[in-house]
């Protein structure tokens, strides 16, 4: 990667199901910044997890979980292994917000993603970053914080043909609920609840294609002067 037009951070927030990764995939891309997606750390740690059947806070602490900053290349290892694939299988979907739950293990995981984020901006001038906690605990400092909503119902519609298109079997009445355990779990979860930050822009996905979704995150982005050579505006 090299240096992009974007500067600064960019929180992308939101309950599972939004959009988030592809949008924020695209957005990274139009912007030649890099790219973080935070949810599939915590699914790389549920992972380690499962294998091991040890404590989330030692496994957290014990294993290197590397992610691809490239939008283009997002791989994710789990000590030197590609696990891309796997972690967004039906077995991680199901243990993941209890892992990501667990205090110490979201102490490790902000503080690598701090760091990445912090390497990033550094090296590239600009990343996105998205998760359910971006702007409220990882990067409150962010230049720009949205947090992308959408019906439970259109969420589960996604979810579900994203599994479809994956080879991923599930039907729409369980993905339904799934989204709303999950929607449950991570809200009311007692360190970093998935929560709208106060001073974040919400946008409801809900009636929007991702064409339609990236046209009005680009929007943002100018609105606040973020791409190289505007002047920035609040």
């Amino acid at each position: 990667m090299v240096q992009g037009e974007l500067r600064g951070v960019i929180a992308l927030d939101g309950p599972s199901g939004t959009g988030k990764s592809t949008v924020a995939r695209r957005l990274a891309s139009a912007l030649g910044s890099g790219y973080l997606d935070t949810g599939a750390m915590y699914r790389a740690v549920t992972l380690g997890v499962l294998r091991s059947g040890g404590d989330p806070a030692a496994v957290a602490a014990s294993v290197v979980v590397t992610v691809g900053t490239d939008p283009a290349d997002p791989t994710v290892l789990l000590d030197g292994v590609d696990v891309s694939a796997e972690i967004r299988g039906s077995e991680v979907t199901l243990a993941v917000s209890a892992v990501s739950a667990v205090p110490e293990v979201r102490q490790i995981l902000v503080a690598r993603q701090r760091a990445i984020i912090a390497a990033v901006v550094d090296s590239h001038g600009g990343i996105v970053v998205e998760g359910r906690d971006i702007g409220t605990a990882v990067a409150p400092d962010a230049e720009l914080k949205v947090y992308l909503t959408a019906s439970a119902d259109a969420r589960a519609q996604r979810r579900t043909r994203q599994d479809s298109a994956a080879g991923r079997q599930a039907t729409l009445e369980e993905t339904l609920a799934d989204v709303q355990r999950r929607d449950d779990y991570d809200s009311s979860r007692a360190v970093s609840p998935l929560r709208q930050a106060d001073d974040a822009v919400e946008l409801d996905t809900t009636e929007l294609d991702l064409d339609g979704v990236l046209a009005s995150l680009l929007d943002l982005v100018d609105g606040r002067g973020l791409r190289t050579g505007q002047a920035v505006g609040r």
